[in-house]
């Protein structure tokens, strides 16, 4: 860990340029687009504020994840909506998987625990009565 509590510090002596912080910030982007590329997932949860700043006109990708750094090590929690008829063990495995390759590829960091909270079901939109009957 580093001096900061809010920064995540990498060590590496290899090349003694200095060293490398990461936000919990840029894990929580990287997180948030690994998780919305799982088939399944129709969109992620996040905060009221989070989605006044979203229609606004920001992409918040980091929208959805919590990331906590522990001594333990790093705590991803995902909270997602899953689209209806999909096997939820199976997306939310996939999502796991999803989330520690990316931030293994992208920081060389491994997740101590990656915790999928599924918070609603997307089922798909009904075509009206009316519309039905006039596509006979």
């Amino acid at each position: 860990m580093s001096e900061y509590q809010h920064l995540l510090e990498m060590s590496y002596d290899e090349n003694g340029l200095g060293k490398v912080e990461i936000a919990p910030e840029v894990i929580e982007v990287i997180a948030g687009i690994a998780a919305s590329e799982v088939e399944g997932v129709t969109q992620m949860r996040g905060s009221f504020a989070a989605g006044v700043v979203e229609r606004l006109g920001k992409k918040n990708h980091g929208k959805g994840v919590k990331v906590e750094l522990a001594e333990e090590g790093i705590k991803v929690d995902v909270y997602c909506v899953m689209k209806f008829g999909v096997s939820i063990p199976s997306v939310a495995q996939e999502i796991q998987d999803n989330i520690r390759q990316a931030l293994m590829n992208m920081t060389a960091l491994e997740a101590k625990e990656v915790n999928i909270h599924v918070v609603g079901i997307q089922f798909e939109n009904q075509k009206p009565e009316m519309e039905v009957e006039q596509e006979v």
